[in-house]
């Protein structure tokens, strides 16, 4: 199986409810997909499935995740961005002495 470069593989990976809010979550997605496309009962919820409902259903909660996610990560990169520039001036400052 060929895995798509823009896609995440975790994704597709089916959600084993260890936990009891996983289990009440997956029930739930499960029960949700069900009533969605009845027969299919036989498939495991996915991360995909559970991303799927809980934005329908609770859209404020995926927003408040994604913005963290997005501004902790311009913020590592703009940290990057500085360490790799004091590097360089390091780097250049040697080879120049």
């Amino acid at each position: 199986m060929t895995e798509q470069l823009d896609q995440n593989p975790d994704l597709q990976k089916v959600v084993k409810p260890v936990t009891e809010v996983k289990e009440w979550l997956v029930n739930y997605v499960g029960n949700q997909f069900a009533q969605e496309f009845p027969g299919n009962d036989d498939v495991g919820v996915t991360v995909e499935m559970i991303i799927e409902i809980v934005s329908k259903e609770f859209p404020e909660f995926l927003l408040c995740v994604a913005e963290e996610n997005f501004i902790r990560g311009y913020q590592q990169a703009i940290n990057d961005v500085e360490e790799g520039e004091k590097l360089f001036k390091e780097h250049s400052k040697k080879n120049n002495a």
